[in-house]
């Protein structure tokens, strides 16, 4: 076969040439091209970016693309050019075999216009089928009566090329019977037959072998042939004939298979053999006898499938009857096939928008669709609709194309997406519908800031909590989604007591709980005023504000603080005093105490927890005041201990305790007498008493380890040194430097032995001078311990030591007393008798108590010399120099500090100016006799 672009002519390809320059029509609004079929792939067919009036890089960047409802692409675009090319082989027999023009229609979408335009391509016929018979041999039979000028009707050719490539004429080779004719039916499609030119001789010639050649039109011209063989009969002088050349029937496409659509009749005025007919389709396609079926001997015709309109509209039909002579009749049965309203619409989607912000403008285009019925006439009109309330139009566009617009303002909070119904319903009857669902989301925007439930919050803690707890907890809500709704919180940069709210108080960024950084202490504050802000990380991002009340709520975490009276900052104790002559009722003193605490847990309530005479005092509940509870009696002692507690109202409640000490007497001297048993009571809640006690007990640890092992080195040393005593027969043994004898429990004296020991290392013996002891004086007592040797020495060195005998203490000088200017009083004062009795006004009885204060300090510490000035016992800081104690005994030699080996004799010798006494009894002081 040629080369089918080689048979392109000329003058098709001057009209291709022709063809583009007006494929552009300004009133059509179509594009139109031209090509010859059997162009290889990629072949130009037309300037599509110049049609479009693009540029060919902007082809890919719109998004230009090729629409189309048939299944298989015939045209690409070329992104490179910009130019429409085939995509394959195109074949207009195959796509266009019963039209005598064959366009091929599509859409070109530019994307981002949301537009589209139809595009309308002619294929032109070329010679590239050759004309072809169905059968490459006939076989025809003859009667041998046949007259001259039968005419037998011979098989035609088929040429699916139209117009001058179609099939042209028919030739018949050479011989001497039979001449071709041609014949033009109704369909322009010319029909050879066969003419008898010479009567027919069986007995010269039975069979007769011919050659027919069918030629078209095309340049160069192409032909085709078949063999015909012509077998003479006998005769058979009548030919079968139909009643009707041509029969219609028109059918619709739902009829059932197998229905019977018509029956051919043909007769045959020859009997027997010659006059049975039989029904055959003659030059039928492979179609028809795949659609239809003829009974061959009643000749009724059915179908073999069902019928579509859509497929093929109509069917025309050759059946040929012949006899048993061999003589054939034909006729034509046109089948046209009635439309139904069988189909559905169809809706293409095109181009969707699956998702669209909420600030879109009002006619954005969200899809792009098209509507299609296969059906014909009024099955084939459709109408498209969508609900009425949704924010949503469509409005239609070329080739059954339809946006779906956007009418009204869209709201992500409102509504988030939508579900879009289209429905496509036809005009036919019934009517038949499509529904196809479109689902579009709304993308939110930033559009909504964080609210809080409340315009304020208030909250309460107690104090005291522990760091890190959590106090309180803030929500918010914003409608919108995503990023925009995720809400971060943090406070407001403020300052509380010069200290930023950061140090007290935090807030978790994400769930908005508020935490403790430290523990609150109401006494220091009561309330924090915070602001705690809200933003969403949307672009930009929303916030909004809320005040937050903190309140923190009193807890009983402070016992009550002791105001009056105060411990003096020497260590002493403090004294109040009190005369023997005072009445029921008598105000001695007055506890002053505060709570830091508020409410409940500040009421404070006092009472009388210990006393040295129960029943001689009592305390008010509500004011603290000490007053006497009776009259004072001689057996009263001078000096009453009294222990009061101080309790709030807390749960549980917490309390403080003051020790007072009272004195009760008629005269300083009896005031005096008591001092030295005056003890400062040791604070029970000393925060440092602990760590006091741990260093003190690492430090004993510590020194008893190094004793331990001075004592072990002293131990070999001793041991090494017996060794070599041993040798010369002597030995040692130690006595006691020095022994103490207690009295009355808390109070004693020191006795101190002066040792003098000579030692040889080879002598036998030694001598060991022992002077007397030391005594001092007390004041607790006028009895004097009898006095004995401390010691007694054998004559051998080895010998047994004798027990100490018990000390007697010296009586002390009772003949002393005040003299008009030593009793206490104010500066200059030299009222009162010599007797010293206790003053006579509220003044005096203050600067008593101040002296006795300062004594009871001098006392209470060691390394004092119980005093200020000389002779002046301290008192001289308040009543001036003329109080002096020249002629007071020295009672601070008979002091005894527990835990301490001092003793306070040279302060009194300092005070004198003399040196202690060598240890023969008590020296007095003065020579006179003084009473106690």
């Amino acid at each position: 076969m040629v080369d089918p672009l080689l048979r392109w002519g000329c003058r098709e390809a001057l009209l291709l040439f022709l063809l583009p320059g007006s494929l552009w029509g300004a009133g059509t609004g179509q594009i139109r091209y031209s090509i010859p079929e059997e162009l290889d792939k990629g072949s130009f067919v037309g300037n599509i970016s110049k049609d479009l009036e693009l540029e060919p890089p902007e082809l890919a960047e719109r998004g230009v693309r090729i629409v189309s409802r048939g299944k298989s692409q015939l045209f690409a675009l070329s992104p490179r050019s910009g130019a429409l090319v085939t995509a394959g082989r195109v074949d207009r027999e195959e796509l266009c075999a019963q039209s005598a023009r064959c366009l091929v229609n599509f859409n070109i979408l530019v994307e981002n216009k949301m537009k589209i335009y139809g595009v309308e391509v002619e294929i032109i016929d070329i010679n590239d089928n050759s004309p072809r018979f169905r059968d490459e041999e006939l076989k025809v039979k003859i009667n041998e009566n046949a007259a001259v000028g039968t005419r037998f009707v011979l098989p035609f050719a088929r040429d699916p090329d139209r117009g001058v490539n179609a099939l042209l004429s028919y030739r018949l080779n050479s011989n001497k019977h039979f001449s071709l004719d041609l014949k033009s039916g109704t369909d322009q499609q010319k029909y050879p037959e066969l003419v008898l030119d010479r009567p027919l001789d069986r007995e010269k010639e039975a069979l007769h072998d011919l050659l027919l050649t069918a030629v078209d039109g095309g340049d160069p011209v192409l032909s085709g042939t078949t063999h015909i063989r012509v077998m003479v009969l006998d005769a058979n002088d009548n030919a079968p004939l139909f009643t009707r050349p041509e029969y219609t029937v028109s059918v619709p496409e739902d009829i059932p298979v197998g229905t019977r659509l018509l029956t051919l009749t043909a007769t045959d005025a020859d009997e027997g053999v010659n006059g049975k007919l039989t029904y055959s389709f003659r030059n039928e396609d492979d179609t028809i006898s795949e659609t239809f079926q003829l009974d061959s001997s009643r000749g009724e015709i059915s179908t073999l499938k069902s019928l579509d309109y859509e497929v093929s509209s109509f069917y025309l039909i050759e059946v040929e009857a012949q006899d048993g002579g061999a003589l054939l009749a034909s006729a034509k049965v046109l089948v046209t096939v009635q439309d139904l309203n069988d189909n559905a619409p169809e809706v293409i989607l095109t181009s969707l928008s699956t998702s669209v912000s909420e600030d879109c403008a009002l006619g954005t285009v969200i899809a792009l669709f098209s509507v299609h019925d296969s059906d014909s006439g009024e099955n084939g009109e459709v109408a498209c609709s969508i609900p009425r309330n949704l924010p949503f139009t469509l409005e239609k566009s070329v080739n059954n194309y339809y946006h779906l617009l956007t009418t009204n303002a869209l709201d992500r909070e409102e509504t988030s997406d939508y579900n879009i119904t289209i429905t496509v319903v036809d005009r036919g009857t019934p009517h038949l519908s499509t529904e196809t669902h479109i689902s579009i989301k709304v993308v939110d925007i930033n559009d909504n800031p964080p609210t809080f439930p409340q315009a304020s919050y208030s909250t309460y803690i107690l104090e005291n909590n522990s760091r890190g707890v959590s106090i309180f907890s803030v929500t918010t809500h914003d409608p919108d989604s995503g990023e925009n709704a995720r809400v971060s919180y943090s406070l407001s940069e403020d300052t509380l007591q010069g200290m930023p709210l950061s140090s007290y108080v935090s807030i978790n960024s994400d769930t908005g709980v508020l935490y403790a950084l430290c523990s609150f202490d109401y006494e220091q504050f009561q309330s924090l005023h915070l602001w705690v802000t809200a933003s969403d990380s949307g672009n930009p991002p929303l916030s909004s504000n809320v005040s937050l009340s903190l309140f923190v709520l009193d807890q009983n975490d402070n016992v009550p603080e002791i105001l009056y009276p105060t411990l003096p900052t020497d260590g002493s104790t403090g004294v109040e005093l009190a005369p023997r002559t005072a009445e029921p009722g008598y105000l001695v003193t007055k506890v002053v105490a505060v709570d830091r605490d508020s409410g409940q847990n500040a009421w404070l309530s006092y009472r009388l927890l210990k006393a040295s005479e129960p029943g001689l005092f009592a305390v008010g509940v509500h004011t603290g005041e000490v007053r006497t509870a009776r009259a004072m009696l001689d057996r009263d002692a001078l000096k009453q201990n009294l222990v009061v507690v101080v309790q709030d109202h807390g749960q549980p409640p917490l309390s403080a305790t003051v020790m007072l000490t009272v004195a009760v007497a008629d005269s300083i001297p009896e005031v005096l007498a008591d001092l030295e048993s005056i003890k400062m009571p040791s604070d029970p809640e000393d925060p440092s008493l602990t760590l006091y006690l741990v260093v003190s007990l690492a430090a004993v640890s510590c020194v008893f380890l190094a004793f331990v092992i001075v004592l072990l080195a002293l131990r070999l040393r001793r041991w090494h040194k017996s060794r070599l005593l041993q040798a010369s027969g002597s030995g040692l043994t130690g006595m006691p430097a020095s022994h103490f004898v207690g009295v009355d429990g808390v109070r004693a004296f020191l006795q101190t032995y002066s040792h003098e020991i000579s030692l040889t290392a080879d002598s036998g013996k030694s001598h060991i001078i022992f002077p007397q002891p030391n005594y001092a004086d007390t004041l607790l007592s006028a009895e004097s311990c009898g006095k004995s040797e401390p010691l007694l020495i054998s004559d051998q060195i080895n010998g047994n030591k004798e027990e100490l005998g018990d000390c007697q203490q010296a009586p002390p000088n009772t003949d002393w007393r005040f003299s008009q200017a030593q009793r206490p009083g104010t500066s200059g004062s030299q009222n009162g008798d010599e007797t010293g009795t206790w003053p006579n006004n509220q003044f005096d009885t203050e600067m008593l108590q101040a002296m006795i204060l300062a004594s009871a300090s001098e006392a209470a510490d060691g390394s004092s010399t119980l005093g200020g000035g000389a002779g002046t016992m301290g008192l001289s800081a308040r009543y001036g120099p003329q109080f002096t104690l020249q002629h007071v005994p020295d009672y601070r030699q008979n002091v005894y500090i527990p835990g301490s080996n001092a003793t306070l004799t040279n302060g009194a010798g300092k005070r004198d100016g003399k040196t202690p006494a060598g240890g023969n009894g008590n020296k007095k002081k003065s020579g006179k006799k003084e009473k106690k």
